[in-house]
């Protein structure tokens, strides 16, 4: 294992693990969003193993920025790595912001911490880590409390679909998640199945 990649800041939390640098984020969004498939998502002592996500992208529909900025989206205007989260239909969903304008929905994690609600869904994953509205902006690679560190577990077999939940756009193959994790969410994902390089964190 290298040293220290560049897609990884210097700080450590468990064995094999490295904190996820404004780097790694600050690269194209569907990239971004392959490789956190397999990356841990911590807030404080909670954690999960991202296991799927959706990219939005610059001039898209489905996008909260499609329009420009709003009081609401400010944070997807933010730093590379910050954290976008917004309330609908009574639920809290986080997204990681990448380019300008761009981020990745974080859909669904496998809980690594004992005794952790479902964390399967948007929405239940904010709940199982305690993410709130009032996380909107945290800059994951240097806040205390929230954080996404990097997991080297090996070739990761990627399945590749179309997003859901959205009206506009929706048929965009931008959807993607760990073949044959149970926590996926539903539906579940039925497209392209893509073997990635080796480790999470390869553009």
């Amino acid at each position: 294992m290298a040293r220290h990649s560049w897609t990884v800041a210097r700080s450590s939390n468990s064995a094999g693990s490295r904190r996820l640098s404004r780097r790694f984020f600050d690269r194209p969004t569907v990239t971004v969003a392959r490789d956190l498939l397999g990356a841990i998502l911590r807030n404080g002592p909670r954690a999960v193993q991202i296991v799927e996500t959706e990219a939005y992208v610059t001039n898209d529909p489905a996008s909260h920025t499609f329009r420009g900025p709003t009081r609401r989206n400010r944070s997807m205007f933010g730093e590379p790595g910050t954290l976008y989260v917004y309330r609908i239909h009574q639920v809290v969903c986080a997204n990681l912001v990448t380019r300008r304008g761009e981020a990745v929905l974080l859909r669904a994690g496998e809980p690594l911490t004992p005794g952790l609600p479902s964390p399967s869904g948007p929405g239940r994953l904010c709940r199982a880590l305690g993410i709130s509205l009032a996380d909107d902006g945290v800059r994951t690679p240097t806040d205390p409390r929230i954080r996404v560190d990097s997991r080297q577990d090996g070739r990761r077999s990627i399945a590749v679909g179309p997003r859901v939940g959205i009206r506009r756009a929706a048929r965009r193959p931008l959807r993607f998640a760990l073949k044959g994790n149970r926590w996926v969410s539903r539906p579940a994902v039925v497209g392209n199945r893509r073997r990635s390089p080796r480790g999470p964190n390869r553009a």
